[in-house]
């Protein structure tokens, strides 16, 4: 049966958890170890790791880190950062992930979405497109933490994507990072319309009640945020924390199929 999943994004930085608001600003919020062992007594259904340095520095992957959050994590994990082979998702994998996510080396070397699909899997391949609206309303990727645009308009990017072949796509809202105010509807509806992977939803998400709404309106659709489970009450206090099960259940009933 398929059906929506809830998973927690944590951005890694210098080492440590942080929070972004609009990809800048990054605020430390704790060990990324520590978060992991809270998910798992709270049962997530799926956690998302990006390192967020990895693009930008050129650097391989950590493999120590990831082995040490694959070793801890009782979750299928995702995790993705400075991937450019597809020999790294192939360690990465064998380290425990469930799946790989890669950003900007998607957009620049599509061959390497083939070679890893052929080598992990197509299901295990995903692939993070983070979205700018412009002055004029359009939708614009951008990589290396948003500070480069993407040439190529979204929906060509999404049909190259999906006709290389990808196991899911993650969609983050760059203007909403960190914001907390909900998703962005409109960006969520056009890429569901464009899209016919997997798809999961980044940025915005500040209550139990923007995921519901997103899960009403798309039914089978990943629900990922950030802040809003690293986060609680109006000054931020730093809390790990997950939606009640009262609140799950309801999601997983309107998405049943």
């Amino acid at each position: 049966m398929l059906r929506s999943r809830v998973s927690p994004c944590l951005l890694v930085h210098n080492k440590g958890l942080v929070k972004t608001v609009k990809f800048k600003e990054p605020k430390y919020v704790g060990d990324p170890i520590n978060a992991v062992k809270i998910f798992n007594e709270k049962e997530v259904d799926e956690l998302i790791v990006l390192d967020i340095d990895a693009s930008i520095t050129g650097s391989e992957p950590d493999y120590k880190m990831i082995e040490n959050l694959a070793n801890e994590s009782r979750m299928p994990l995702c995790y993705g950062g400075g991937i450019t082979t597809a020999e790294q998702a192939k360690k990465i994998i064998k380290l425990g992930v469930e799946k790989v996510a890669v950003s900007s080396s998607a957009l620049t070397n599509s061959k390497l979405l083939i070679e890893m699909a052929e080598i992990i899997g197509r299901q295990s391949v995903v692939v993070v497109l983070d979205v700018k609206k412009s002055m004029f309303g359009s939708y614009e990727v951008y990589t290396h933490n948003g500070k480069k645009k993407v040439k190529k308009k979204l929906d060509i990017i999404i049909q190259e994507l999906e006709e290389v072949g990808i196991g899911e796509l993650v969609i983050n809202s760059i203007d909403n990072d960190g914001v907390m105010k909900g998703y962005d509807m409109n960006l969520a509806e056009k890429v569901r319309h464009l899209s016919n992977v997997p798809l999961t939803i980044l940025g915005g998400a500040g209550s139990s009640d923007d995921i519901l709404k997103l899960v009403e309106k798309f039914k089978v659709i990943g629900a990922s945020a950030g802040s809003l489970f690293v986060f609680k009450g109006r000054y931020k206090a730093v809390l790990i924390n997950y939606l009640p099960q009262t609140i799950l259940q309801k999601i997983r009933e309107i998405a049943k199929i």
